[in-house]
C-alpha cells in the first residue's frame, strides 16, 4: 500500500501543528521545573528553616575574596541591576517600535512592567531580610527572591528568545549568544552572593520563578492577536 502525501498547503498546517506541540510540552516542563523548584526553596527556608546552602555558598565566596574579583563582580552586578535594565528595556523596546516589530516592543515592555510587579509582591510576600554581612556597602529593600536574578532572567532571556526565534543570525552563532548569556547570568547571581547582598537561596528563586514568568508571559503574548496589530 502507498503512502499519500498532503497537499503542500496541508503539509505546511500540519508541521506547524507537530512544531507547536513541542513547543507546548517544552513549555510546560520548563513551568513546572521552574515552579516547583522555586516552591521546593521556599517550603525549605522559610517552613523548615534548612540555610546549609546558604552558609555553604558564603564560605566559598569568602575564600576567593580579593580585591580584583571584587571589581569584576561589581562590574557584573551592574549588568543586572535597576540602573542598567531599565534603559536597556527602553531602549529595546524602542528599537523594535523603530523597526516595526510591534510585537516585540509590546513583549519587551509588558514583561518588563510585570515582572517588577511580581519581583516585588514576592519580596512582601515572603519578607525576607537581607544578610548583615555585606562585603561592600548594604543593599537596600527585601531579600527574596532575588530581583537581580529574576529581572536579569526576564531581560536576556527574552532577547534569547527573540534572538532564536529569528531567520538569522546563523544557528551556530545562536548557540554562542546562548551560552554567553547564560553564562552572564550565572555570573549575575553568582555577584549578589560574593558581595553578600543575597542568599544563594534567594538567586536560585529568583531564576527559578524569573524562568517561569518569561517563558508563561512570553507564551500567552504569543497567543494574543490584537486587532490592527502587526506580527513580528
Amino acid at each position: 500500500m502507498t503512502k499519500t502525501s498532503l497537499p503542500p498547503e496541508e503539509k505546511k498546517v500540519a508541521d506547524k501543528v507537530v512544531i507547536f506541540s513541542k513547543e507546548l510540552i517544552i513549555l510546560l516542563a520548563a513551568f513546572a521545573v521552574s515552579l516547583f523548584t522555586f516552591i521546593f526553596i521556599a517550603f525549605r527556608v522559610f517552613y523548615l528553616d534548612k540555610t546549609g546552602a546558604d552558609e555553604k555558598a558564603f564560605a566559598f565566596a569568602r575564600s576567593i575574596v580579593n580585591d580584583s574579583t571584587t571589581k569584576l563582580m561589581e562590574i557584573v552586578t551592574f549588568f543586572g541591576s535597576h540602573y542598567f535594565l531599565i534603559p536597556a528595556n527602553l531602549l529595546v523596546s524602542f528599537y523594535f517600535l523603530l523597526t516595526k516589530k510591534s510585537r516585540y516592543s509590546i513583549k519587551v515592555s509588558a514583561i518588563a512592567l510585570s515582572s517588577v510587579l511580581i519581583m516585588l509582591g514576592l519580596k512582601l510576600l515572603f519578607n525576607r531580610h537581607r544578610p548583615l554581612i555585606p562585603l561592600l556597602e548594604p543593599a537596600r529593600g527585601l531579600s527574596f527572591p532575588s530581583g537581580h536574578a529574576f529581572m536579569s532572567v526576564c531581560f536576556y532571556g527574552l532577547l534569547m528568545i527573540i534572538i532564536w526565534r529569528e531567520e538569522r543570525p546563523h544557528p551556530v552563532l545562536k548557540w554562542v549568544l546562548l551560552i554567553l548569556v547564560v553564562a552572564l547570568l550565572l555570573f549575575i547571581g553568582f555577584s549578589r552572593i560574593y558581595l553578600r547582598v543575597h542568599y544563594f537561596t534567594d538567586v536560585v528563586a529568583g531564576f527559578c520563578i524569573g524562568s517561569f514568568w518569561l517563558l508563561l508571559s512570553s507564551f500567552l503574548i504569543d497567543r494574543i492577536r490584537p486587532a490592527g496589530l502587526k506580527q513580528a
